[in-house]
């Protein structure tokens, strides 16, 4: 049963996550945040392979125009970066590679020659206490030059519809429980099923 949706607010990158103080200088800096139904799973891997997992369609095909422009640039490409999902020595969740967990936190992004990128998916408990449990999802920006300054004016706006759009998906289909294994909820089998 699909979970009760509830706004995605835009808020100020927590404190406590550590793309707060991912990079010396950002060009974008930027976060939303989602409560979640009381009988969620607050594992932040879970929630990550989940919110991937179940992304509108317009996302992949706006990806993909995504894709067909920055090819010629050099840059690297969503398809690109799914081909390395399959390589076991560097952990990734979708096509974005695994910086770092902890028990509230899971850190994902990339390298590329004209900006480092930087999601943070961090689950804390809601404020006041006993209002649940809120997701956030962070996103930081270091551009390396023109190109990556050009690159991050076009598709700024499109970032946070996607991000956006992504939370308010997941919620509309419902979070996955907390005694729920992800392996049983999706066809995208996560690295550690």
């Amino acid at each position: 049963m699909p979970s009760k949706i509830t706004p995605v607010i835009q808020v100020a990158i927590p404190s406590q996550s550590a793309v707060a103080t991912a990079f010396k200088s950002v060009n974008l800096a930027d976060a939303f945040s989602i409560q979640l139904p009381s009988d969620s799973s607050i594992n932040p891997d879970v929630l990550a392979r989940f919110i991937f997992s179940v992304q509108p369609s317009w996302i992949g095909a706006l990806l993909n125009v995504r894709d067909a422009i920055v090819a010629g640039f050099g840059l690297k490409t969503a398809k690109h970066l799914a081909t390395l999902s399959g390589d076991a020595t560097v952990p990734r969740i979708s096509i974005f590679r695994v910086f770092g967990t902890t028990e509230t936190e899971v850190v994902l992004g990339e390298d590329d020659n004209h900006l480092d990128f930087r999601l943070s998916i961090l689950c804390m408990p809601g404020l006041p206490p006993n209002t649940g449990n809120q997701l956030t999802l962070s996103t930081v920006v270091h551009c390396h030059n023109l190109l990556g300054r050009t690159y991050l004016s076009v598709i700024a706006p499109f970032h946070r519809q996607v991000v956006k759009a992504s939370l308010r998906r997941a919620a509309s289909v419902g979070w996955p429980k907390a005694s729920e294994s992800l392996c049983n909820r999706t066809r995208v089998a996560p690295l550690s099923c």
